[in-house]
């Protein structure tokens, strides 16, 4: 059975990868969904595990985000040599001379990269393949308490045939890219998959207005990355 949170292009390369008989996938697989550093501890670590049959070097890179550039994570270490079958403990420390008003979201790559790129086998060539995972970091601040619903505080707006949506709170939402305004069906396309605290984002819908909508579907998730149940809100009129 596929997760839901598993989308079609990352279905769709898995499937291309896998088809290959002339190519291996090197399997470092990280034990969560999405790594979290609470600011009170100061630092979060993340066990990550060498699935592939062969020692290969796990290679950890910290992301910012185009729209929050401060450097506030750094690792403890970026490469390390992983054994088959082996695991390896990340640590992610954080750096912050100011104490955090909101999460605050970044993106980690691991990738493992085989130590022999091409070897042979059986008279066939064989070429090993970086696969890299790509996970959300969320930075929690201290004292803030958890949200398991952050979509909740989303504003959703309707002015001059434009829609928008404001997050007033201080958690990061992170929802699918489709909407579904009601009562007409029309869909709608948020830029991202990700709404950042303070954010106001513009949503685009294709061709004219359709209907008075009043309500907006959205296809949240939650802060691992898989989808609940679709959430109804109110669509505001007008001006802020």
């Amino acid at each position: 059975m596929i997760p839901r949170c598993l989308s079609r292009s990352l279905l769709a390369g898995l499937l291309a990868l896998c088809s290959s008989s002339l190519a291996w996938a090197d399997g470092m697989i990280p034990e969560t969904s999405v790594v979290i550093v609470n600011e009170a501890d100061g630092e979060a670590s993340i066990k990550v595990r060498n699935s592939d049959n062969a020692t290969a070097l796990l290679h950890v890179t910290l992301q910012d985000l185009p729209e929050d550039t401060e450097p506030l994570l750094f690792l403890s270490q970026p490469v390390w040599r992983v054994e088959s079958g082996k695991e390896q403990l990340v640590r992610f420390i954080l750096r912050g001379e100011k104490p955090l008003a909101t999460q605050r979201l970044k993106r980690v790559i691991f990738e493992g990269i085989p130590q022999s790129l091409e070897t042979k086998a059986q008279g066939l060539a064989k070429v090993g393949v970086s696969v890299r995972q790509n996970l959300p970091v969320i930075i929690h601040p201290k004292g803030l308490a958890p949200n398991r619903a952050p979509w909740t505080e989303l504003q959703w707006r309707l002015a001059d045939g434009k829609l928008s949506v404001h997050n007033g709170s201080p958690y990061v939402v992170r929802l699918a890219q489709e909407l579904k305004l009601l009562p007409s069906g029309q869909t709608a396309r948020l830029p991202r998959s990700y709404v950042l605290p303070g954010d106001t984002l513009e949503i685009a819908f294709d061709g004219g207005l359709q209907g008075s909508p009043n309500k907006i579907r959205s296809y949240p998730a939650t802060v691992y990355g898989f989808a609940v149940d679709a959430h109804e809100a109110p669509l505001q009129a007008g001006g802020a």
